[in-house]
């Protein structure tokens, strides 16, 4: 097992905001006894947290569930209030540039690297979506910024709206009092035929982040011809993460998603390859 951190804004020689992070914990395979040749699919982890912190529950332990199904598996440690966007939309597209620039060295499928969010962190990710092209994105990473683009994402009781069924302090937080930004970076309005596929989950009974956040950013998929999956069950608070014992929030039901989250990537074509 590879196991290492790395300082994103040191690797691509950037100043690091007052109070930012931006660090990304990997875990990958040693494959110099096995097959030297094999490369596995990516998945970048994003926990939630309201822009305020970053969830321990939604961070390590899902690494983990990917990691033992083969993926090369990547913790993004991103910039919380009071540092502001675009420091973690930066963060992210630098982690997404870093893991495939390091790709030989992790064993890494450079078409197959997903990313996934849980609440504030769904936002994350689906900015990682939806911006990878944007006038921010393109000033940060230059001639790399087409390294940034996931080719899937995972949303998770995501945070999308700005406007309808906000949860309004991630916003408070990742934008201040700039409304014409929180507008900007309401994601259902973002969407394009180039935004990432998407497989999104959210719970009827969440009364953090409504389930409307999910039905409008896949409206907006099945608008601009995105393709995607979207699941709704009918129970479960906000911030089930896995919905097991292990983090506290058990929900038998709920707990389908992590398959179901996998057999749509392998349908991608997010498997091992030799």
């Amino acid at each position: 097992m590879i196991t290492e951190k790395a300082d994103l804004y040191a690797y691509f020689d950037k100043t690091r905001p007052e109070n930012g992070a931006g660090y990304l914990t990997v875990y990958a395979y040693d494959e110099t006894e096995g097959k030297p040749d094999r490369v596995r699919p990516a998945m970048l982890v994003i926990g939630g947290g309201g822009y305020a912190c970053v969830s321990q529950r939604e961070k390590d332990c899902i690494a983990y569930t990917y990691l033992a199904k083969g993926y090369v598996s990547f913790v993004l440690e991103y910039s919380v209030a009071p540092v502001k966007y675009p420091a973690q939309l930066n963060e992210g597209l630098m982690a997404m540039a870093y893991i495939r620039g390091n790709a030989e060295k992790f064993g890494v499928d450079v078409n197959h690297v997903a990313a996934i969010g849980f609440s504030a962190g769904g936002h994350l990710c689906a900015m990682l979506a939806t911006l990878f092209d944007s006038a921010d994105a393109k000033k940060l990473m230059g001639d790399k910024v087409s390294l940034t683009r996931p080719d899937a994402v995972v949303l998770s009781y995501p945070v999308i709206s700005s406007v309808n069924k906000a949860h309004s302090s991630s916003f408070d937080n990742l934008c201040g009092d700039d409304e014409k930004l929180k507008s900007e970076l309401s994601l259902e309005n973002r969407v394009t035929e180039n935004s990432s596929p998407a497989f999104i989950w959210s719970t009827v009974t969440d009364n953090c982040v409504p389930c409307e956040n999910s039905i409008y950013y896949a409206l907006a998929c099945k608008r601009c011809g995105v393709p995607f999956e979207l699941h709704v069950f009918a129970e479960g608070q906000h911030g089930l993460s896995l919905a097991t014992e292990e983090v506290f929030t058990v929900n038998k039901p709920v707990q389908k998603w992590v398959k179901l989250s996998l057999n749509w990537l392998k349908c991608r074509g997010f498997e091992i390859r030799d």
